[in-house]
């Protein structure tokens, strides 16, 4: 699902990024390069998203010589429901017709459950997260006192019986001024060419102003070929 938001990872950590960011200078804009190797040939990504408190908004383009370019745009926010619920929707669009959304809640405190919705107008579009777009997510994580931050989540397509899967374990570390978050994949599922297993990782580190994350997704979106994604930016 596409609902990945600021602080690296995914909507997930918005709350605990937020928290770690109190009393820095703001810098509500990030610009991201990622750059997409596959057996033979390569795809790039250009985006810029602007952040304040819990809403964000970005712009973006991907291109590479098999599938075109595709720009995009979209927006998300949070919303407190009380002192322990939280309601995260999101939207996005691209070109080629493509139409999307989110909706996710969490409801705790140090330690909570989450649950989400994705759903799209089933039109071409080049998915840059791991998850499926069109599916439900349930979980559950902890922020701890000291910063660190961990959940455990899963991701599953529940529109165009595939049985399309993806399981999470992602952690956030802090180390004084920069944190690092680690992100283990267990993917499973139908593609076209018939059913897939596979482990993949994300890792990033993020600096008060920079940033940089390498990944490995096995079988991207569920196809017959695998990704590294190599990716940096700045925050200003």
């Amino acid at each position: 699902m596409w609902i990945r938001i600021a602080c690296g990872v995914s909507v997930l950590f918005s709350t605990a990024c937020a928290a770690a960011a109190g009393g820095a200078v703001s810098l509500p804009w990030k610009l991201t390069v990622g750059e997409y190797a596959y057996a033979n040939y390569f795809g790039t990504d250009v985006n810029i998203r602007w952040r304040a408190d819990d809403t964000s908004a970005w712009v973006g383009a991907y291109s590479d010589e098999v599938f075109g370019t595709q720009a995009r745009a979209g927006a998300d926010t949070s919303f407190s429901i009380g002192k322990y619920v939280q309601l995260q929707p999101s939207v996005q669009a691209a070109s080629m017709g493509f139409l999307g959304g989110s909706l996710n809640l969490q409801a705790g405190a140090s330690w909570y459950g989450l649950a989400g919705i994705g759903r799209t107008d089933a039109r071409p579009y080049f998915n840059l997260t791991f998850d499926p777009n069109d599916a439900l997510t349930f979980g559950a994580g902890h922020h701890a006192g000291n910063g660190l931050s961990y959940v455990v989540f899963v991701v599953a397509d529940d529109r165009f019986h595939t049985g399309q899967r993806d399981w999470h374990a992602n952690v956030q570390i802090p180390f004084g001024d920069s944190h690092a978050t680690l992100d283990l994949l267990r993917k499973s599922g139908l593609t076209d060419a018939g059913p897939i297993t596979g482990w993949g990782f994300s890792a990033n580190w993020d600096w008060p102003r920079w940033f940089a994350r390498v990944a490995y997704d096995p079988h991207q979106n569920f196809s017959a070929q695998n990704a590294w994604r190599f990716a940096s930016g700045v925050r200003f």
